[in-house]
C-alpha cells in the first residue's frame, strides 16, 4: 500500500506552494516584500510557501498581482481548489446536515459503471436500506454534532442508490464478515438489511463478496474504500474523506481490491455468512 491515503493531497497542496514560491523567486521579491505587496504579516507568504497554509483564492489573486503575473491566478485557484477537496473533513461536509452531500455526488454515481466497494465496518452506502440508514445517520449526526436532516438524507441516500437497480452499472464490493454482525439499528431492521442483501446479491449486476473471520491474510483489514471507475478512489477516515487521484495510487487500491476478492467467499458461501448472521438476531 502507499506510505499514507494522504498523500494525494499532501502532493498537491505541495506543487500549489511550490509553484507560487518560483513566481516570487521569478519576480525578484522576498518573503517578506511580498507580504509587504500583499499588506499581510511578515509571517504568512513564507507559511503558504512552505505549504503550511493552504492560500484562499483571493490570496492567490494577491500573490500573482504582487508579482506581475495576473494572469497566472485563474490557473492556479482552479488548481488549489482541485487540492483543498482531495481532503475534506466530514464536519465540513456535513455542515449543513448530509442531504446536500448525498445530492451533490448523485452525477458522480449515475457516471460511474463500475463500482468497487471495499467495505470494513458498514453496509456500503447504495446497498443500505431506509432503517439501516437511518440509524447510521442518527449515529453520525449525533457523534459529529452537525445539524440533524437525517430523514431528508436518507431520502437523499435511497434516491442515490437507485443505480443499482437503473441504468448500466456493474457493482463488485467486498464487506469483512464483522459488518455482517455490527449493529447501528435495531434487530429488526438488521435483520430487514439483511436479508436485503440477499435479495440484491441474486441481481446479475452485483457481485457481493464476504470475507470470512478465519480467511488467511494477504490483505490486511483497511478502512472503508470506494472506486469510482478507475479514476477516482473516496477513502473514508474518522475525520475526513480523501480523494485519491493519483493513477499510481489509484491502482494500488484496486489491486488491493483484486487481492481482497481472493480471500472473500461469494454466491452460496457468502449467502450462508448472511443467513447466519440473520438466525443471531433471533
Amino acid at each position: 500500500m502507499s506510505s499514507s491515503p494522504f498523500s494525494s493531497a499532501q502532493a498537491a497542496r505541495a506543487a500549489i506552494a511550490s509553484r507560487l514560491d518560483e513566481i516570487r523567486r521569478d519576480a525578484g521579491l522576498t518573503g517578506h516584500e511580498l507580504a509587504a505587496r500583499c499588506g499581510w504579516h511578515k509571517s504568512k507568504s513564507s507559511r503558504i510557501a512552505r505549504g503550511r497554509t493552504l492560500p484562499s483564492d483571493a490570496d492567490i489573486r494577491s500573490w500573482c498581482a504582487a508579482c506581475g503575473v495576473e494572469e497566472q491566478a485563474p490557473d492556479l485557484i482552479a488548481a488549489s481548489r482541485t487540492a483543498e477537496s482531495m481532503y475534506v473533513q466530514w464536519k465540513q461536509i456535513h455542515r449543513d446536515g448530509m442531504r446536500r452531500v448525498h445530492q451533490k455526488t448523485t452525477p458522480l454515481y449515475q457516471r460511474t459503471r463500475h463500482f468497487r466497494v471495499y467495505a470494513s465496518n458498514l453496509v456500503p452506502g447504495m446497498l443500505q436500506t431506509a432503517e439501516y440508514a437511518t440509524g447510521l445517520l442518527r449515529s453520525i449526526t449525533e457523534f459529529q454534532q452537525t445539524p440533524d436532516d437525517v430523514e431528508a438524507a436518507v431520502k437523499a441516500r435511497l434516491d442515490r442508490s437507485r443505480v443499482v437497480r437503473e441504468g448500466h452499472h456493474r457493482f463488485a464490493l467486498l464487506i469483512e464478515e464483522a459488518v455482517l454482525h455490527y449493529r447501528v439499528c435495531d434487530d429488526e431492521a438488521m435483520a430487514g438489511q439483511l436479508g436485503y442483501l440477499l435479495s440484491v446479491m441474486a441481481q446479475a449486476n452485483v457481485s457481493l463478496g464476504v470475507i470470512p473471520f478465519g480467511a488467511r491474510r494477504s490483505i490486511w483489514p483497511l478502512e472503508a474504500f470506494y472506486a469510482f471507475d478507475d479514476g477516482l478512489v473516496a477513502v473514508e477516515t474518522l475525520t475526513a474523506e480523501i480523494n485519491v487521484t493519483a493513477p499510481g495510487e489509484v491502482g494500488t487500491y484496486l489491486k488491493a481490491f483484486a487481492e481482497l476478492s481472493q480471500i472473500a467467499v461469494h454466491g452460496a458461501q457468502a449467502r450462508a455468512h448472511i443467513t447466519r448472521a440473520i438466525d443471531s438476531l433471533a
